[in-house]
C-alpha cells in the first residue's frame, strides 16, 4: 500500500533542542547563589549597604540620589572614585560612585566594600560640608 507522505509545514517550528539533541542549556548557577549576581549588581549592593549604614545616623541622606556609573568622564589626569553634585532647581543632590576605578584599585570583596564605604563617606561629607570623621567616626580605620 502506498502511504501518503505528509506535507512539511511552510513555517519552521521552534527548536526545542540543539543540533546534538541535548536541549537548551540552563543558567550556570541558581539565582540564590552569589555566582549568579553580576559584578555590577554586587557593586550596587555594596553601595546600598554603605548608604543604609550611614542613613541610620544621618536621616537626611534619604533625600539624596546615590548612583553607580561604570567610568567617569575624562576630565583630568586623575581618575576620581566618586563625585558629589549639589541639588539644583529641579533635581535632588546626587552622589556618584564609579565602579571600574574602585574595582581596579581593590583585590577582593572585603577591600572593595571598605573602599566603597570610604568613597561614600567622603562624598557625603563634601556634600554636607563636614569632615569625613564626623560623618562616620570609623572613617580611616581598618
Amino acid at each position: 500500500m502506498d502511504s501518503p507522505v505528509p506535507q512539511q509545514p511552510t513555517e519552521p517550528r521552534p527548536r526545542r533542542r540543539d543540533r546534538h539533541g541535548r536541549g537548551m542549556r540552563g543558567p550556570v548557577a541558581p539565582p540564590q547563589v552569589p555566582l549568579s549576581a553580576s559584578r555590577s549588581d554586587s557593586f550596587r549592593d555594596l553601595v546600598r549597604d554603605s548608604v543604609e549604614r550611614l542613613e541610620r545616623r544621618w536621616p537626611q541622606l534619604a533625600e539624596i540620589d546615590f548612583l553607580v556609573l561604570d567610568v567617569p568622564n575624562a576630565e583630568g589626569e586623575t581618575v576620581p572614585l566618586g563625585r558629589s553634585v549639589p541639588e539644583g532647581k529641579d533635581r535632588p543632590a546626587r552622589i556618584v560612585v564609579y565602579r571600574r576605578p574602585v574595582e581596579i584599585r581593590t583585590k577582593n570583596r572585603e577591600e572593595r566594600a571598605m573602599l566603597v564605604h570610604e568613597v561614600v563617606v567622603e562624598q557625603v561629607a563634601e556634600l554636607l560640608g563636614l569632615s569625613p570623621e564626623s560623618v562616620d567616626p570609623r572613617y580611616g580605620q581598618d
